[in-house]
């Protein structure tokens, strides 16, 4: 069991980085819900595809799943920033909206690496259902205090903290794509 938590632990870190990134634009109560839920969704349904997609999907994907997520993240914090930079200052749209289209794009980002973990879950010697529960428990933990985390350091950004948030995402979908993170 600790080597679950342990590997729930490791995959919740990209939620985490990629939550403050959302917070720092700023995060009312619906981004935190459309956050938890999204991200928590995709954090156990991951593991399960994995596992019900077997090891073919695993062979075709191999190394790529980490550039597949970090080019996700990357055109997303790169959309982000272009309409950041297109705006003008008092048109942005308000803290804390978010579109729920990039979330889940980003949210698929952050997991794709969990379907390898889906094709790893038999040597943990726990259930399907306690490993996809315990992994998107603790990644949703992770994303909820990303998110507080991210609000606060916006709030302190100002009118900066959509350009800032845009530049945490790059630079997630980078240090994944550096096998950083």
């Amino acid at each position: 069991m600790l080597a679950l938590i342990l590997v729930a632990l490791s995959l919740g870190l990209s939620n985490f980085a990629v939550a403050i990134g959302i917070g720092i634009s700023g995060s009312n109560r619906r981004t935190r819900l459309q956050v938890g839920v999204i991200f928590g969704l995709f954090e156990t349904g991951m593991p399960i595809a994995g596992l019900a997609l077997g090891r073919s999907l695993a062979s075709t994907l191999g190394g790529g799943a980490h550039w597949i997520s970090a080019g996700l993240l990357i055109v997303t914090g790169a959309w982000t920033l272009a309409q950041a930079i297109r705006g003008t200052p008092g048109t942005s749209p308000a803290r804390g909206d978010q579109r729920t289209w990039r979330l889940l794009i980003t949210g698929l980002a952050v997991s794709i690496d969990n379907l390898a973990v889906g094709f790893a879950l038999g040597s943990f010697h726990v259930s399907l259902a306690v490993a996809a529960i315990t992994i998107g428990a603790i990644s949703t933990c992770l994303s909820l205090i990303g998110l507080e985390l991210g609000d606060r350091i916006g709030a302190r950004a100002g009118q900066r903290g959509e350009l800032l948030g845009a530049i945490v995402l790059i630079a997630v979908g980078a240090a994944i794509a550096a096998g950083l993170i």
